[in-house]
């Protein structure tokens, strides 16, 4: 019988190539979505996705987050002096009341994760949304001894108890405001990535400024109990105002538009120093479990690392404190970098990849409508000459507001002006002996692609331009 495998490092050793290990990945992700988004509570439309995409820039999109996004709890002793060694953010004027993207990197800065950190209290915070920040967070104060207790909140499909701590929904758009003042009877005014308890007809509801689309929004968490109740407070008040409630693709589609790139391939896989952190990760890990994918091929598991600035976050980094990953960021500063961008579809070579399922032959990679959500895709952008200066990562998909297919993406400075004209080369790299079950036979095709700004919508530019100097960075 073989030994039992149980860790991540367990399933590398086994492996071999790590790049090739997770590309063999590809049938897990074909219901990965279905996995995260079950419609049974959260269905894939609830009247249609481009409606509900419309909603977040004409009136008002209701989103239901209380499924798919972990939580980690810690309580106890200064928790926020435990967490602020492992990001690259200064956490020293966190406070009751107040929010935080935080982003976490390795010991040679590559990027793990992103998440939202939330304070309750002096003894009291909780992280929010990416898997892989909470377990790097959790093996770090279990094995350095934190004199803190820490408790998961589940998604729903790895929840065995029927219920999470709280709900959680976001509404957003630009009749937002109205509908907050509605709800509570008075004006509502929460800086940027701070948060409060408001009471809504009834209901104590903490409200959090913050956005999924890019656009004005607030976060609305609560009593798991009283869920249903207050989703039909907000669709009930917001009525008037054209609230639609979305549903689960055109959620997973929103973030197209605000730049967010979600879920980025966390930089562990190769560093010795990591092992016994790999060894600690369960053989059921998400970054055991996704698959990686594309355009884009290298026998080289770090040719796909990220760092800050190819996620545009190099912002939130403050070398004033000791953290994981400062030294290796302080060198990177120097050196040359990629810039988030959007990559928008020629809408001939749209067109084109359509037409490839209307005629005989092996079509084109299938273009799903609003988004391709296929684990850790990375997709070469080249220039025309054919020279490498980027990646498609992640994400493509429609967009009804911009009328535009997009790609997120990540290129050299150099070629990430607006309007810059590039090619994305769409499909599977044809050389891997394991090709990618989920999406089934195609051909690659190169797109013509002209470099937008992230986030592309002029309504989500000009909040983040309204909101930049509420939050504390």
């Amino acid at each position: 019988m073989a030994d039992r495998v149980e860790s991540l490092q367990q399933l590398l050793d086994q492996a071999g190539n790590v790049v090739d290990f997770l590309w063999s990945n590809a049938k897990s992700n074909a219901a990965f979505l279905m996995k995260r988004w079950q419609p049974s509570v959260v269905p894939l439309e609830v009247t249609n996705w481009r409606r509900e995409q419309e909603a977040w820039t004409q009136a008002v999109v209701l989103f239901d987050q209380s499924y798919h996004m972990p939580e980690l709890h810690l309580r106890g002793d200064q928790p926020l002096k435990a967490l602020e060694p492992l990001c690259v953010n200064n956490l020293s004027r966190v406070r009751p009341g107040v929010a935080r993207h935080i982003l976490c990197c390795t010991p040679r800065g590559h990027v793990i994760g992103d998440n939202i950190l939330y304070c309750f209290d002096e003894h009291h915070v909780a992280l929010i949304s990416t898997e892989s920040v909470l377990t790097w967070v959790q093996y770090h104060l279990e094995t350095e001894g934190a004199p803190l207790s820490w408790e998961w909140d589940e998604t729903w499909s790895r929840n065995t108890t029927g219920r999470r701590g709280v709900y959680r929904y976001e509404v957003a758009g630009p009749a937002v405001h109205t509908l907050m003042e509605r709800l509570t009877g008075h004006p509502v005014e929460i800086p940027y990535f701070h948060h409060t308890l408001l009471t809504m007809q009834g209901h104590v509801v903490r409200a959090l400024h913050h956005n999924m689309a890019g656009v004005p929004g607030y976060e609305l968490s609560g009593p798991w109990e009283e869920r249903e109740a207050v989703k039909e407070l907000l669709l009930r008040t917001g009525e008037p105002l054209g609230i639609q409630h979305a549903g689960s693709l055109a959620y997973t589609s929103a973030s197209m538009e605000s730049g967010w790139i979600p879920n980025p391939l966390p930089g562990i896989y190769s560093d010795p120093a990591l092992r016994p952190y790999r060894e600690w990760l369960p053989a059921t890990c998400v970054e055991a479990t996704r698959s990686l994918g594309g355009s884009f091929y290298s026998p080289n598991i770090e040719d796909y690392y990220l760092t800050p600035w190819d996620l545009n976050y190099s912002h939130l980094i403050k070398f004033d404190h000791d953290f994981i990953g400062r030294a290796a960021l302080e060198q990177m500063t120097t050196e040359p970098h990629r810039k988030r961008v959007t990559l928008l579809w020629n809408r001939a070579d749209v067109l084109k990849v359509i037409e490839t399922y209307l005629e005989p032959g092996v079509p084109a990679l299938y273009l799903e409508w609003p988004v391709l959500w296929h684990g850790w895709r990375y997709d070469k952008v080249l220039t025309p000459q054919g020279e490498l200066v980027g990646f498609g990562i992640n994400k493509t998909g429609y967009s009804l507001n911009e009328r535009a297919v997009m790609t997120l993406g990540a290129v050299e400075e150099r070629w990430s002006t607006p309007g810059t004209e590039l090619i994305l080369l769409w499909g599977e790299d044809p050389s891997r002996t394991q090709p990618n079950t989920a999406v089934g036979p195609h051909r690659q095709m190169e797109i013509r692609v002209t470099v937008a700004p992230s986030p592309i919508g002029e309504l989500a530019r000009k909040h983040r331009q309204q909101v930049a100097g509420w939050s504390l960075r």
